[in-house]
């Protein structure tokens, strides 16, 4: 693996988002002097905040899973995640609900899913589940060091025994024509799918070792931090400041200096100049290219992955059956990826992931009121056809009239707090409006998606969505741990302490 020649004891990180704040985590631990400058107020970056009428919003992703990856950025200063964040388990991890009217709580227990999906579909689909649990696990095993946990410096990195094994387990076959060696059960199939909208491929097309979001979802658990997401990187700036890290908030990156083929400070349209032995730039991809005035060699341009329109909503309080993550599929399932992908336009049968955060924590909403996150998949801005400053507040409306309509009881008395478009996403600079990076086609994966390292600079190391190893919290964070590692070259996990954060 290609490393940073020469010195680096002093690292600046650009960006407080998962990805920079779990290279800053790794850093400290490794004993580098860190300088994180972030252009906000406060940390997290793609995890975003906003606070309105006495409702707590989290602007970003709203699914937790893999605490074991996050603990291991704590324990890179000697702390761990259940000392620094509480976290609890959300039980059932969703609740699928179907056009034709049925239903289905998706458990991380096998017993408890077994046991659910034999009421739902009988027993034949209930034993095609637990060997589809069997084989996730495995897939899981076998990728995650060989291949998402893992720098590449060619596609020649990939010729591993962990290759073999992926073939073997039919990672590189589609995925959802794989799952149906499992299942049968065309709602099933959904279910154990629709994480391809996270990957930004259908599931016909998509890669099977991107199934392993699924095992996240589906085996290891979903989980949600008391105070909502934004705890994450409030836990995570807190840690790395307690171990040293100097954080510069309201800084935004003006341009870096150069000494022949190395950076040597970095400075911000404010006036500051932070000098530097290595830097790692974790902004949106088009921004680093200009930073760094290169150009990536690349036969086919980079394909972004589709956006989404999310509402916030408050609302009067919910019977407290209401789950926390609710999936409302609609009829028209593989329609809903050509609307969005193929024909950029808005889907004509919705679709929707409704959030009920204050189901984990009620105290995110003023008391008597809930709060709802709402997403409905939408075309990114490069093929999208659709004014959404226009159409956006008429389409908000059908997205809730759906919920309604499909979840009696909810949304009532609502109050429309904050929407994002692929329109306002694209304002926030994300490339072709899409907070989901880049698409994980075969073309942008592993050693094919863009690199960590720049050509041509010797000590500049890239982080986030947009390079290895994808889209996602956990990726986000393993995306920080690997640009430590091509900084200092890959070093044992280190012992939590038992000392408390503050």
């Amino acid at each position: 693996m290609r490393t940073v020649n020469g010195k680096t004891d002093r690292v600046v990180i650009v960006g407080a988002g998962l990805s920079g704040l779990s290279a800053a985590l790794q850093l400290a631990g490794r004993g580098r002097a860190v300088t994180v400058v972030e252009r906000g107020e406060h940390p997290g970056g793609r995890v975003g905040r906003a606070d309105i009428s006495g409702y707590r919003i989290d602007t970003g992703p709203t699914v937790l899973t893999m605490p074991d990856i996050i603990d291991d950025a704590f324990a890179a200063v000697g702390r761990s995640l259940a000392e620094c964040l509480p976290i609890d388990p959300v039980a059932p991890a969703y609740h699928a609900s179907f056009a034709d009217g049925s239903a289905l709580h998706v458990h991380t227990d096998a017993t408890a899913m077994a046991t659910e999906i034999e009421r739902f579909a009988g027993r034949a689909e209930a034993d095609g589940y637990l060997r589809l649990r069997d084989w996730l696990t495995k897939l899981y095993r076998t990728e995650f060091d060989g291949f998402i946990g893992a720098n590449f410096d060619s596609p020649l990195s990939l010729l591993t025994p962990q290759l073999a094994r992926l073939v073997a387990l039919g990672g590189f076959r589609r995925w959802e024509p794989l799952m149906r060696k499992f299942l049968s059960d065309e709602r099933l199939l959904r279910v154990f799918t629709f994480q391809a909208l996270y990957a930004g491929v259908p599931p016909q097309g998509a890669l099977a070792v991107y199934a392993v979001i699924a095992y996240m979802d589906t085996v290891a658990g979903v989980y949600f931090p008391r105070g909502g997401m934004r705890a994450l990187p409030d836990a995570m700036a807190a840690a790395a400041a307690d171990a040293g890290v100097e954080f510069v908030y309201g800084a935004t990156v003006s341009d870096l200096e150069f000494a022949g083929s190395r950076v040597t400070a970095v400075r911000t349209a404010e006036g500051h100049r932070v000098p530097a032995d290595a830097v790692v730039l974790t902004m949106e991809l088009p921004d680093t290219y200009r930073m760094i005035g290169r150009t990536p060699r690349r036969l086919l341009r980079h394909r972004a992955a589709p956006s989404a329109v999310v509402a916030h909503v408050g609302c009067a309080a919910v019977d407290p059956g209401v789950g926390h993550h609710t999936i409302l599929f609609g009829e028209a399932w593989k329609q809903t990826f050509r609307d969005i992908i193929d024909d950029g336009r808005a889907m004509g049968d919705p679709s929707l992931l409704v959030t009920r955060p204050t189901a984990g924590d009620p105290s995110l909403a003023p008391t008597g009121r809930d709060l709802l996150y709402v997403l409905a998949p939408a075309p990114n801005t490069e093929v999208g056809t659709v004014d959404w400053d226009a159409a956006g507040p008429g389409y908000v409306d059908q997205m809730l009239s759906a919920v309604r309509g499909r979840m009696p009881g909810v949304a009532e008395d609502a109050e429309v707090l904050h929407v994002v478009t692929p329109t306002d996403w694209g304002r926030q600079g994300m490339a072709a409006g899409s907070p989901f990076a880049l698409a994980h086609t075969f073309a942008q994966t592993g050693p094919f998606r863009p690199a960590n390292t720049v050509r041509g600079i010797d000590n500049v190391v890239l982080a986030g969505s947009s390079t290895v190893p994808g889209v996602g919290v956990p990726t986000a964070i393993l995306s920080g741990r690997l640009a430590a590692d091509r900084i200092t070259g890959v070093v044992a996990p280190r012992p939590t302490s038992e000392v408390n954060c503050s």
